[in-house]
């Protein structure tokens, strides 16, 4: 009879068990694919990973990283298994956690730690030898062979690093003083990883020449930078700390060489955002060292023709390994950057690396023999990468188009690109659009003022690299209006096979001139969720419900501001009735249904239509709203008319959109509770992103929060 071991009992499992049970931890709390679209509410359940808003499709960020931290807390073997999943996505919020992370990260290397773990590993082979002789005889041979593992050290020349500097010569300037502790030595992470990777090696060697046979495993790197694969600086800010204008400009917390140290010590990085609040430490350093890793880095050792990138920055052939050895960036966000700083080492690092020498020579030289700059020019190679997929670069206007061109034509297998609010000119986008290799799933281009309408065309119409789109923004406004005509837009809605294939599930066309006539020519929408059609004060309101009631059925949000003479060119009584009476009640209302005799459940709406974007002056028309529907303003300028009782519920192992929901479901209340708020909200709170999710890949339907949040959701622009 077996006796069942008490509770309090723990039981020994294999790591990989640990690290996959941690690593489903981790990925609650990411959203799911197709997500609910609704902004995170607090609601307790088991994540369904289906689009629902109640029970929670993920956990939140923070619930998945206080679950990770208790596994920490258990034994030894947790502890190894959750912490690369918590180091997995580093998020800076505040300066001071800024400093700790570079103390943590980089600025904390003593020299002296290379030497305590090269020590602890010959002592802890030694030991394993020691612990099985059985003579004295033996336990000699065993001295001997410690000897031995210094030896062959020795004998390797590994660029051990010196010893530390005096704390004299270590000290700060004055006018760079933030940091509480000392700065130390820049860091010598490649000489620590050739070291960590060679001890293994030497000791390896030392035994097998003494046919021990003893496997001794290669030591840990103790820094965790090796884990991570996303930094950011979305939540950072410097607002409110009582900093004077001098020590915001003279004392900064994020600098270029706390940045560039950061960057040496994340080998596996592949995810980075920067925001206007820390633009100014994107030095030329730190872009070479985000961009110029994995395959971009000497082409994984191949000498590159011309002017090679590596020759013009002088690197040494130590960081040249070290690089090679990095992954590749996949995702950059770039919003917003537009401090000089920014400018100036985007601008060098574009003549650099991705445009040719200029020639600068007489007519005499060039008769008689080319000249050294010529030849340079003739057989000069751009830099690529490959490695690229999500590329985010709005709000970026400070840079000229014959640098941005350059630089985002380099992009040879980019999936998402935001280029909203920069100069892309047509000649830029006519030379995308002939890329062989280039696929694009998002797409976003608002108030690209120097664009053309036939540009535009061409590039939806003719070009293969839009016929995989999903999702299309060329939001306009009445500032930046749309620069499309109406022959172009008929042409792109009839002939462009994004436009008419049924895949995209986000559109904004806000600012086009679109016509009844244009609506019933295009082609069904099966898939289309987020609908923009704002700034078109010529477009009647029943052509739109009509358009979406016949082609685009499962639309869920659609913004109006500034459409149609019925909403914003009338009394508030009219305009009221009006949204009621051609856009709500047609749409969103189910049909009638009575019957005595038979149970069959009620017929749903015509539309999956629950949120109306308006003005400011519509909302204020509109007063406390209707029945379920209640308006709900963002942090910024922008307010949506909401239909508080309908969201995506998990059902049956997947999700179904439910109307009149009760009053007290939690979804519901929430929704109240948001609209009472009158804008008091946080800046993840909206619909239809204006913004594009880069970092993660989730497009012009992902969510986010902090300052890219703020873009997405409460700025009208």
């Amino acid at each position: 009879m077996s006796i069942a071991p008490p509770p309090s009992a723990s039981f020994d499992f294999p790591p990989e068990i640990l690290y996959d049970i941690c690593a489903q931890v981790h990925a609650a709390g990411l959203p799911p694919i197709e997500s609910s679209l609704d902004p995170v509410i607090p609601c307790e359940g088991i994540p369904t990973g289906h689009p629902s808003a109640v029970p929670p499709a993920n956990w939140s960020e923070g619930d998945s990283r206080h679950a990770l931290a208790n596994c920490c807390l258990v034994n030894h073997a947790w502890y190894e298994a959750a912490k690369p999943w918590l180091w997995h996505r580093l998020e800076v919020r505040l300066p001071r956690t800024w400093l700790s992370l570079v103390e943590q990260l980089a600025w904390n290397l003593d020299e002296e730690s290379v030497d305590n773990v090269m020590e602890k590993s010959f002592k802890a082979a030694a030991d394993v030898v020691m612990s099985s002789a059985a003579s004295e005889v033996e336990k000699e041979e065993t001295r001997r062979l410690r000897e031995s593992f210094f030896e062959i050290d020795n004998a390797t020349n590994l660029d051990v690093p010196e010893d530390p500097i005096s704390i004299d010569m270590l000290s700060p300037m004055s006018s760079r003083d933030p940091s509480p502790r000392r700065l130390r030595p820049k860091s010598k992470s490649p000489a620590r990883w050739k070291i960590v990777r060679s001890i293994s090696d030497a000791i390896q060697t030392a035994l097998d020449e003494r046919s021990l046979g003893l496997y001794v495993p290669s030591p840990k790197d103790p820094l965790p930078g090796r884990y991570v694969r996303h930094l950011d600086f979305n939540h950072f800010r410097t607002i409110g700390m009582r900093r004077s204008v001098e020590e915001g400009v003279n004392s900064r917390f994020v600098t270029g060489d706390r940045v560039q140290a950061v960057l040496k010590e994340l080998p596996n990085l592949t995810a980075f955002g920067a925001t206007e609040y820390m633009d100014g430490a994107l030095t030329l350093p730190v872009l070479n060292e985000l961009f110029l890793r994995g395959a971009p880095s000497g082409e994984r050792g191949r000498q590159s023709r011309g002017r090679n990138l590596m020759e013009g920055e002088d690197i040494e052939e130590e960081e040249k390994e070290r690089r090679r050895e990095c992954k590749d960036l996949e995702a950059v966000d770039f919003t917003g950057c537009i401090s000089a700083v920014f400018v100036n080492a985007f601008t060098e690092f574009v003549q650099t690396h991705l445009l040719a020498p200029e020639v600068e020579s007489s007519e005499e030289d060039n008769a008689v023999r080319p000249s050294r700059a010529v030849r340079a020019a003739v057989l000069f190679e751009p830099v690529s990468f490959p490695g690229m997929r999500r590329l985010g670069m709005r709000g970026v206007k400070s840079i000229l188009p014959r640098f941005l061109g350059p630089f985002v034509l380099a992009f040879p297998h980019l999936t998402h690109l935001d280029l909203s609010g920069t100069r892309i000119t047509s000649e830029i986008l006519d030379t995308l659009g002939t890329s062989e290799t280039l696929r694009l799933k998002s797409l976003a281009l608002a108030r690209c003022i120097k664009l053309s309408s036939e540009s535009i065309r061409k590039f939806l119409v003719d070009s293969p690299v839009t016929s995989e789109l999903t999702e299309l923004n060329l939001y306009g406004d009445m500032t930046y209006v749309s620069p499309l005509t109406e022959i172009d837009l008929h042409l792109i809605m009839t002939e462009s096979v994004a436009l008419t294939s049924g895949n995209l599930v986000y559109l904004d066309m806000s600012s086009a001139p679109f016509t009844k006539e244009i609506l019933a020519a295009a082609k069904p929408f099966p898939k289309l969720r987020s609908l923009g059609l704002s700034h078109i004060p010529r477009l009647e309101l029943k052509p739109i419900a009509q358009f979406v009631k016949q082609k685009a059925a499962n639309v869920e949000i659609l913004t109006l501001i500034n459409t149609s003479p019925e909403l914003d060119r009338q009394t508030p009584r009219q305009t009221s009735l009006s949204l009621h009476a051609d856009l709500v009640r047609p749409l969103c209302t189910p049909p009638f249904h009575f019957s005595l005799t038979s149970a069959a459940p009620p017929k749903p709406a015509p539309t999956r239509l629950r949120i109306v974007e308006l003005s400011k002056a519509m909302l204020s028309n509109l007063g406390s709203g209707a029945g379920a529907w209640r308006i709900i303003r963002s942090k910024g300028g922008r307010g949506w008319y909401v239909d508080t009782g309908c969201a995506w519920e998990a059902k049956d192992g997947g999700a179904i959109l439910h109307r009149d929901l009760p009053h007290d479901h939690p979804f519901r209340v929430e929704m109240v509770k948001l609209s009472d708020a009158n804008g008091n909200v946080s800046s993840g709170v909206g619909w239809h992103a204006r913004k594009m999710e880069v970092l993660h890949g989730y497009g012009m339907l992902g969510r986010e929060d902090g300052l890219y949040g703020a873009v997405s959701f409460a700025y009208q622009g």
